[in-house]
């Protein structure tokens, strides 16, 4: 059994077809792997949502769509959330002061790094999957495994 932890660039690239995506539904549809993203990544799949609307990727009907598929994998399990704590917001201070400059780390990405640097460290997830540049860059050097489902990482 694999665990990914999934940030919002990789898992929504499983409800709409972008680069990455047939890649994404490949790793997602092994049955011996385990997938989890934070709470913090449900919420910003509903944005990532919105900005297609606004950008004309997609309609209105269709983030009814995408939301319903994206909450029936949430109640199936096939995506387990992670609450975040009063520990994992420390840690995401930690990487802002230690990365941010340098590597210009967001609040809401070192938020997702703790996250799953926390699931990494209790053995429950082995890669962190992100299309984000700046995130991949910043995990390797926190030396997590990463995947960038739009290529140049192994999965």
């Amino acid at each position: 059994m694999a665990g990914y932890f999934l940030d919002s660039s990789a898992v929504a690239k499983l409800y709409h077809d972008e680069a990455g995506s047939e890649e994404m539904r490949r790793l997602f549809g092994a049955v011996e792997n385990h997938f989890y993203l934070s709470r913090l990544g449900v919420i910003e799949l509903q944005s990532v949502f919105a900005r297609k609307v606004l950008t004309g990727e997609i309609s209105t009907d269709d983030v009814g769509v995408l939301r319903a598929r994206f909450l029936n994998d949430l109640r199936q399990r096939s995506l387990r959330v992670t609450a975040l704590t009063a520990v994992h917001y420390d840690a995401a201070e930690r990487l802002v002061q230690e990365h941010g400059v340098r590597l210009r780390l967001r609040t809401l990405d070192a938020l997702q790094l703790a996250v799953a640097l926390d699931l990494t460290g209790r053995g429950l997830a082995s890669r962190f999957v992100t299309a984000d540049k700046t995130l991949c860059e910043v995990a390797q050097e926190l030396r997590l495994s990463v995947w960038n489902p739009e290529g140049g990482l192994a999965p």
